[in-house]
């Protein structure tokens, strides 16, 4: 699990692992905003400051891996 990413010029890919079931209304908005709809839906984005922000709020719902 991804904890204490730091911004960069490389890309992630962000894919939901666990369902935000019964978690907080923040961390439904947070996978919702980082565009994650379902477990095993993965998005790509770039690892600006707003997106590792969003992805250390949530790091035990993700799992994070740099795309090539």
């Amino acid at each position: 699990m991804a904890k204490n990413l730091v911004p960069s010029e490389k890309s992630l890919e962000i894919t939901q692992i666990k369902s935000v079931i019964g978690g907080k209304q923040n961390q439904r908005d947070t996978l919702r905003s980082l565009g994650l709809k379902r477990i095993g839906h993965t998005v790509v984005r770039k690892a600006d400051a707003v997106t590792v922000g969003m992805v250390n709020t949530v790091p035990h719902l993700v799992k994070v891996e740099e795309a090539e």
